[in-house]
């Protein structure tokens, strides 16, 4: 159990699902805000450790360890009446869903607000403390043992500090996203990230790797099997998938098939920490029947034409994004670009608000007949 502290800076220690529920129903429908702290160096899905809420003036530690306590914590995720705030919440909210079955929504990012309230692009909870409060946080407990107990008072103050701040940024943020007219683009924004919140393999697997542009089709076809193969191998054990099998023995076992299983067991016996054990699930992998990858979209090297042509879009996109006042990278990544110029569609990170921006541009730049 953990130890009460004096200290009031350390938040209130809540390891009892009855009172968490009863914390909650006190208060008014004020937006909370919201943080997490897991663990995800074994596994593949974050280890739940503690959830940090501010509500009604108090901070609550909530010990999700504690049987029955994600149960507690579902209805107040899911609450419609009330606006969760949290920074950056895209790990935590996949750590949210696995737990708790749920994911909390109406979600209001403060990182997302700043780079569309024109404060920057991907800024750190601690930074735009600093910028918005002129206020310095401790962040010295970053890389601590979260599931311990009891917790150390300073470990309890950090995460105490975590959601302390977040409500006054809730508030100046909103007040300028309103000034501007774009409340209606951070929601956006907001439910696009709840959307992929499941933490679920992507279906093309292979498409995330610079190097299985290098690999024929028939290289990326089995790389492909191989991935799939590997997230359903992680999900199954809840192991990192780097500890089934790491990208650059993949992508060698699929430039390079193995002629036999021998051959196979060579190519795993040369490398220290290969997946022995696996071998013949792998094996079974890099021979199996690929009609499923029918259709399958194949990653394309970016030639010297492509690359002048993200270029040309990189440039517009940051001419439009200095006349609206928003960082480049927040209206598009180069992900997206390359997404768009390799693959020849739109990407879906790019619809809502951002497609009257920038469509126009990019048929003249770059046609793609959608």
């Amino acid at each position: 159990m953990q130890a009460t502290h004096t200290d009031p800076t350390a938040g209130i220690w809540i390891d009892d699902p009855d009172r968490l529920a009863n914390s909650i129903a006190d208060a008014g429908q004020e937006p909370i805000a919201l943080d997490t702290e897991f663990v995800r160096e074994r596994t593949y899905w974050p280890q739940l450790a503690l959830v940090q809420i501010a509500i009604d003036g108090d901070i609550l530690l909530l010990d999700m360890q504690v049987e029955g306590m994600a149960k507690a914590l579902a209805p107040v995720l899911t609450d419609p009446l009330r606006t969760k705030v949290m920074h950056a919440a895209s790990e935590d909210l996949v750590a949210l869903e696995h737990a708790c079955g749920a994911v909390p929504k109406p979600l209001f990012d403060t990182q997302i607000a700043a780079g569309l309230a024109g404060f920057g692009a991907a800024l750190s909870y601690q930074a735009l403390v600093r910028e918005l409060l002129g206020i310095e946080i401790d962040k010295g407990e970053t890389r601590s043992d979260w599931l311990r107990r009891p917790l150390s008072p300073s470990q309890c103050r950090y995460a105490a500090d975590d959601v302390r701040h977040l409500g006054e940024i809730h508030d100046r943020l909103q007040r300028r996203l309103v000034e501007l007219g774009r409340l209606d683009w951070l929601t956006e924004d907001c439910q696009r990230l709840l959307t992929v919140a499941r933490g679920e393999p992507e279906p093309w697997p292979h498409l995330a790797l610079r190097s299985s542009q290098g690999l024929d089709p028939a290289g990326q076809r089995r790389l492909c099997m191989l991935l799939r193969w590997r997230d359903r191998q992680a999900l199954a054990s809840d192991r990192p998938r780097g500890w089934i099998l790491a990208n650059d023995l993949a992508t060698e076992l699929a430039r390079h098939p193995p002629s036999d299983p021998a051959a196979l067991a060579r190519v795993l016996d040369a490398r220290p920490n290969a997946p022995r054990k696996l071998r013949d699930a792998i094996w079974h992998e890099l021979t199996a029947d690929q009609s499923n990858l029918d259709g399958m979209p194949l990653a394309e090297p970016l030639d010297g034409r492509r690359k002048e042509t993200i270029k040309a879009l990189q440039s517009a996109v940051a001419d439009i994004a200095e006349r609206e006042g928003v960082p480049a990278t927040v209206l598009a990544s180069r992900r997206h670009l390359e997404t768009y110029v390799q693959e020849r569609r739109w990407p879906e990170a790019l619809d809502g608000w951002r497609r009257p921006l920038l469509q126009a541009c990019f048929r003249t730049l770059a046609p793609i007949g959608d």
